[in-house]
């Protein structure tokens, strides 16, 4: 199955830099591109791509509020959005990964790690384990205070559900979880299913930022 692609950033080198690595990929083709987040919004939802790049800053429309126009539309199948930034660490990226973005990565991450986030978000999984995204969600977490009795649903969470929540928060991949824990991959499948269906999030990239914010586990 080809991924479909879409890239908005607001230089051209890099959007065209970043589309002729990802269509020499069999799996992937870009089927469209903007400079600002206006046009991205707009052409995105017409053209309904799996995977957008996301330029943190834009002019007209930043990345930050165009994922948050794109992702208030719900569509099927989803669209996921992997944002990119030039910075290691950027109160932006926070905020997109609340409203549901799948992950970010930095402009000058290598090629290979660019093609494999987005075949990663992709398929619906957060881009998490790298540890520039956990320097990130300790920087923002350590200057936001824990708020564990604010977060609706969390006491509906079983000891095991929880225990996920905790591990999604680490980082740790789907079958690094199972590996933890000891139980098999699908199992832990289930458990994510049910931690954000409980939680009324989107994805695992809401549950990292929920399981901070409630103190269900703290950064370093």
């Amino acid at each position: 199955m080809t991924i479909t692609v879409f890239i908005a950033d607001d230089q051209a080198m890099v959007r065209q830099g970043f589309g002729a690595l990802l269509a020499a990929q069999p799996d992937l083709s870009v089927i469209g591109e903007a400079s600002d987040g206006r046009t991205a919004v707009r052409e995105v939802r017409r053209l309904r791509p799996d995977v957008v790049l996301m330029d943190v800053r834009m002019p007209e429309m930043n990345g930050l509020e165009a994922t948050r126009e794109i992702l208030a539309t719900k569509t099927d199948p989803p669209v996921h959005v992997l944002m990119l930034t030039t910075f290691d660490i950027d109160d932006y990226v926070y905020e997109a990964l609340r409203l549901g973005a799948g992950g970010f990565l930095l402009k000058d991450a290598p090629a290979e790690e660019l093609v494999r986030a987005v075949r990663v978000v992709a398929a619906g999984d957060a881009l998490l384990a790298p540890s520039i995204t956990r320097r990130l969600i300790d920087d923002v977490t350590r200057r936001r205070p824990a708020r564990s009795n604010s977060v609706s649903g969390l006491d509906t969470l079983t000891p095991r559900e929880r225990e996920v929540l905790e591990l999604i928060a680490r980082g740790l991949s789907n079958s690094e979880i199972a590996a933890s824990l000891v139980v098999a991959e699908q199992t832990v499948k289930t458990h994510v299913g049910k931690v954000l269906g409980k939680l009324g999030l989107r994805d695992r990239a809401q549950a990292v930022v929920v399981a901070y914010e409630a103190g269900v586990v703290t950064p370093g």
